[in-house]
């Protein structure tokens, strides 16, 4: 599995039943022309392996996480770096990492644990079309 995973780029890692997070997913693959991110569920087998290798394997299954080379973000934090890395507008977004993170956090937690009943969940994870396959690691 391993061979699966690559170590150039970044990889978000998201609740892949919860519609909020393939719609954050959905967003980020058009801003991402240059392919920076690949993308695997964390309820994949993929997603379980790099949680287990960077520490977070009792790590819930409410936040996205961004794992940019040896450096993991998660919640607000990989947020705010995901919006530095697509650059434009989003970097408006770095000045957030100035407060903080309990409260960064709290606000993300506060849409994290009422995101099903809100956006509402699959019953399944997403299925990439064709054209960005090749960008999910699961």
């Amino acid at each position: 599995m391993d061979d699966e995973i690559p170590d150039d780029g970044a990889i978000v890692l998201f609740d892949g039943v919860c519609n909020l997070c393939t719609g954050f997913v959905q967003f980020l693959i058009p801003r991402d022309p240059d392919g920076i991110f690949r993308f695997a569920s964390l309820q994949s087998e993929v997603g379980e392996a790099l949680l287990a290798e960077y520490g977070l394997e009792d790590h819930d299954l409410d936040s996205v996480v961004l794992i940019d080379g040896e450096d993991v973000y998660v919640k607000s934090g990989a947020v705010i770096q995901i919006g530095a890395i697509i650059g434009g507008i989003y970097t408006l977004a770095r000045p957030l990492a100035y407060l903080p993170r309990r409260l960064r956090d709290w606000g993300y937690d506060l849409v994290a644990a009422n995101r099903y009943r809100i956006f509402g969940k699959k019953e399944q994870c997403m299925m990439p079309t064709e054209d960005v396959q090749a960008r999910f690691l699961d």
